[in-house]
């Protein structure tokens, strides 16, 4: 693999950027489906397989099964406006009901132009497509295929390089595993420094609190005592006996603050795989840890089920507020793979 040159990479942005506003995503379309133009939304299938239902209740007829990544129209979400604000939500597509609890929302996907280099110390990027395969390359195989990436997680950008197809690609080096692998640039945003400004970065260190209820499933930040933040999270289901690591999956209670915040962590068993129902999670966005076993916050990119019980332990939260909540807690982030410090305080009750 060489590094592209500066006339080579003018004639890859040249060509792409011309073919992005006629690009489909027929790509992605595991089935060779199309989309309707006037749909609400767009749904991928997060887990193994998920029930379409005749109905939007789960007492109704089974009619058929999405699978893991099958992308599918949304027309409708049902929320029943005399529940909880917690209470499931439906989704109608072509084939019937679905529930929304495993389906990740990729309604914004989109291509992008490469950039043509890349800092030493890298830059942070986000997935904009509902998904794409990373490679490594290899001396003896040659490109061999690797993770499945997903849209809004977030990785570091390393270098651009040539990829399989002779087209600019992306360099990812994974912080947990220190290898690299890489993805077509323009599946991926380069986040801009912009982005990650702190949020009140007046407002003092005392001044700052985080309130967690487990039996509400919700997260409410304090400036003094005025809220700026309440929404529905999602914490961990509480195992039924010693797990393997002989760390529980229950979200702890008790007074923390945050110590370690990562723009982007690979989460998981932390194997090189390219099996997509293996348990690794690369590209998790915004974590901010607050608990010595490794319990944070997070953006959440395989569930939207906010208001129940779903993770390992952690806090799980949609990926705009996770990284919102990144941008407001202390420390503050400014660069780098990490930031560590005796942070905002974190009440989990």
């Amino acid at each position: 693999m060489g590094t592209l040159s500066r006339r080579e990479f003018l004639k890859f942005s040249a060509l792409s950027a011309g073919a992005l506003a006629f690009r489909s995503l027929d790509d992605w379309f595991l089935d060779g489906e199309g989309f309707p133009s006037d749909v609400l939304g767009v749904g991928r299938v997060g887990v193994e397989e998920i029930e379409v239902y005749a109905q939007p209740d789960y007492g109704s007829e089974p009619i058929g099964k999405l699978y893991r990544d099958q992308l599918f129209p949304i027309f409708e979400e049902l929320i029943d406006p005399d529940a909880l604000p917690n209470a499931p939500r439906w989704y109608r597509s072509f084939r019937g009901y679905v529930h929304s609890a495993h389906v990740q929302r990729v309604d914004g996907r989109h291509l992008n132009n490469p950039v043509p280099w890349v800092p030493e110390e890298g830059w942070l990027g986000e997935v904009t497509v509902p998904f794409t395969r990373s490679f490594r390359l290899t001396q003896i195989y040659g490109w061999v295929p690797l993770y499945r990436l997903y849209y809004q997680s977030v990785h570091w950008v390393t270098a651009v390089e040539e990829g399989k197809d002779g087209k600019p690609w992306y360099r990812l080096t994974d912080e947990l595993l220190h290898i690299d692998y890489y993805i077509p640039a323009t599946h991926m945003r380069i986040v801009s420094p912009e982005e990650l400004t702190p949020i009140s970065p007046e407002v003092p260190f005392e001044a700052k609190r985080i309130e967690v209820s487990i039996d509400e499933q919700t997260l409410t930040a304090y400036e003094y005592d005025e809220v700026v933040l309440h929404t529905l999270v999602s914490t961990g289901i509480p195992s039924l006996g010693l797990t393997s690591n002989g760390i529980p999956t229950a979200t702890p209670r008790g007074r923390f603050n945050i110590q370690v915040k990562m723009p982007s962590k690979h989460m998981g068993d932390g194997r090189m795989t390219d099996d997509i129902n293996a348990y690794e999670l690369p590209g998790v966005p915004w974590v901010a840890f607050f608990e010595s076993t490794g319990v944070a916050f997070h953006g959440t990119y395989w569930h939207h089920n906010f208001g129940r019980k779903m993770s390992h332990g952690c806090v799980n939260m949609t990926v705009e507020e996770a990284k919102w909540l990144f941008r407001w807690t202390l420390p503050e982030y400014e660069s780098g793979v990490d930031v560590r410090g005796y942070g905002t305080q974190v009440i989990v009750a």
